[in-house]
């Protein structure tokens, strides 16, 4: 699993994660384990696997750090 912070959340359910490469990584809220889309704020260590979705890479098993 890689480490990230919570970078932009968005009011639809979906986020982006700072990876601390270049990209940003999409997140939706289906893909949380363990911690409810509405507990979740900027600036906040999340762990995730890396997966691609129908618009390129995105982060899979996103939970708390």
């Amino acid at each position: 699993m890689s480490e990230g912070s919570i970078k932009r959340l968005t009011d639809r359910g979906f986020g982006f994660i700072d990876t601390g490469g270049e990209k940003d990584l999409f997140f939706h809220s289906s893909n949380l384990e363990g911690v409810n889309y509405d507990d979740l704020h900027e600036g906040q260590r999340v762990s995730y696997d890396e997966g691609v979705g129908p618009k390129g890479p995105c982060a899979e098993n996103v939970k708390l750090a």
